[in-house]
């Protein structure tokens, strides 16, 4: 699903990176990657840390997420913390001024991560689904999970947004799946550590 991030970036950098006349043209793409990184490598941190109930909740939570604006997005921790990492490699990676990175930043990163909350519940939209993106993040512990415990990723997710009711099952209570969403996100960390997950990135550049 990486490959698919990337290209949604890429349709919501037109205004802001690729038509923008204080970015050289050649830096385009490699500043599409860097965003496509920061997004990715943000959500896989944030379940390495414990924090899946977090990005199941701004995915699926209370609020009407299928019409989530970028604006409000902005007030998402989660979110800032991405903006504040992307404008800081626009500024030390792509010598971009202070200011424009920061207005680059906190127009694109809400943009594609309302884009892709909006994707992620389009039932019509088999790509872009949130066992796609999870599996993406944790090595495939989705699937292994859900066929663990019996459960198909609905039932799954209502476990942690507490819409369900079945806590335990063939491998464990809901605590011990969250270790293992927890272990498969720091796995997905070791094993593209040192730049391996931008170097991927950019090999979607020529395609």
């Amino acid at each position: 699903m990486l490959e698919e991030l990337f290209n949604l970036v890429k349709g919501d950098a037109q205004q802001t990176v690729i038509n923008n006349s204080d970015i050289p043209n050649e830096q385009n793409n490699a500043i599409i990657a860097e965003a496509t990184n920061t997004v990715a490598s943000g959500l896989r941190n944030m379940v390495a840390g414990g924090g899946l109930q977090n990005i199941i909740s701004m995915f699926t939570g209370g609020e009407q997420q299928n019409n989530q604006s970028s604006g409000s997005l902005l007030s998402n921790p989660m979110v800032s913390m991405m903006i504040g990492h992307f404008a800081g490699k626009l500024m030390n990676n792509f010598n971009i001024g202070g200011a424009q990175a920061n207005n680059i930043a906190n127009n694109l990163i809400p943009s594609v991560i309302g884009g892709l909350i909006n994707k992620t519940n389009d039932s019509n939209n088999s790509t872009f689904s949130l066992e796609n993106l999870l599996n993406s993040i944790t090595g495939g512990q989705v699937t292994q999970q859900t066929q663990n415990n019996g459960l198909d990723i609905g039932s799954l997710i209502s476990q942690f947004t507490g819409g369900g009711q079945q806590q335990s099952g063939a491998g464990g209570g809901l605590m011990d799946i969250v270790s293992q969403f927890t272990q498969g996100a720091q796995q997905q960390q070791q094993r593209n550590g040192g730049g391996g997950l931008l170097d991927l990135i950019q090999g979607f550049i020529q395609k």
